[in-house]
């Protein structure tokens, strides 16, 4: 509704241009939340915050940056994070949500009740087949409106973030055909049991009721059909459109990939730049909030069942098994 008031006082934002818009996808748990917060240190780039996600649209009058109104905004987020600090601290081992730093783009989704993380979340079998059969440019049209409201109260290039872009790359790059894309990777045999257990975790907050062997199958059918998209979407893709990224090379080099990340995106790569991400490393080192321990029996797989479900994935970007 804030939206739709704004757009009456303001047409002209249906216009704004979405330029170069910088997208990072992949499966849940392959670096993707690391690479986003390190990316959103380029000064050239302009991020979702948290705050934003949770109130796109500014409270109160229609006009961008009111003296006082983000201010309020902030304080709403700042309470979310408490909240989900007190309801469930041991999943910011897993996924931090903090109110002063980036976050992704599914926050955008919701808005448009076309969102998975309600189906990532909760066990809706009828939502899980609706929102997979039905067509996604409208809500990603939806989003670019928002992302339009986002630059309008800031500008800048635009940085976004989810893997549910993974699983929709032909309407991400219809929407936004000049869009530069990160695509992470990371051996399944970690990431089906790793988002398992982060989604096991989010459910207990939304549910009474928890079967670890149940949310296991849907991860791993869930992460089965985004890859397969992926793979078959990537076919069609423009040269140059997309840079591949290695969780292994993310984590034993930091610096060198954002080296390279940076030239792809042609951003400039100066000694600001690699402070700003040192100081970041620094200040939010691995298991800052405590370990994450997880495995593949936890949840009722084992290793063969998920190798022989990803083997098309692993051959075609070229996955490396970890220890």
């Amino acid at each position: 509704m804030r939206l739709e008031n704004i757009t009456s006082h303001h047409p002209d934002l249906a216009e704004l241009p979405v330029e170069r818009p910088v997208f990072i996808t992949g499966m849940q748990r392959t670096g993707t939340t690391k690479l986003h917060r390190l990316l959103s240190q380029a000064p050239e780039l302009r991020h979702l915050t948290s705050v934003e996600a949770l109130r796109p649209a500014p409270l109160g009058r229609p006009v961008p940056n009111e003296p006082g109104e983000f201010a309020r905004r902030t304080r709403f987020a700042t309470i979310a994070e408490k909240g989900m600090k007190y309801l469930s601290p041991s999943l910011f081992a897993i996924h931090p949500i903090e109110a002063d730093s980036p976050e992704e783009d599914v926050f955008l989704h919701d808005v448009t009740f076309i969102s998975p993380a309600i189906d990532a979340s909760l066990s809706v079998p009828t939502y899980t087949k609706w929102i997979r059969e039905i067509d996604q440019r409208p809500p990603y049209e939806y989003v670019r409106r928002l992302i339009q409201l986002l630059l309008w109260q800031k500008p800048g290039r635009y940085l976004g973030k989810t893997p549910h872009h993974q699983e929709n790359l032909d309407v991400l790059l219809d929407v936004f055909p000049d869009a530069k894309v990160i695509h992470t990777h990371r051996d399944p045999r970690k990431v089906v049991p790793s988002f398992a257990s982060m989604m096991a975790h989010t459910s207990a907050l939304l549910s009474d009721r928890r079967d670890w062997v149940e949310v296991g199958r849907r991860v791993a059918d869930q992460m089965a059909r985004s890859v397969d998209r992926a793979i078959a979407a990537r076919t069609q893709v423009a040269p140059g459109t997309v840079l591949d990224v290695h969780y292994s090379k993310l984590m034993a080099d930091p610096e060198q990939e954002m080296k390279r990340i940076h030239e792809f995106l042609e951003l400039d790569w100066t000694a600001e730049s690699v402070a700003s991400m040192q100081k970041w490393m620094q200040g939010n080192p691995q298991n800052k909030y405590g370990s994450h321990r997880y495995s593949l029996a936890d949840f009722g797989l084992v290793e063969e069942e998920i190798e022989e479900r990803f083997k098309a994935y692993r051959e075609r970007f070229g996955v490396e098994r970890e220890g």
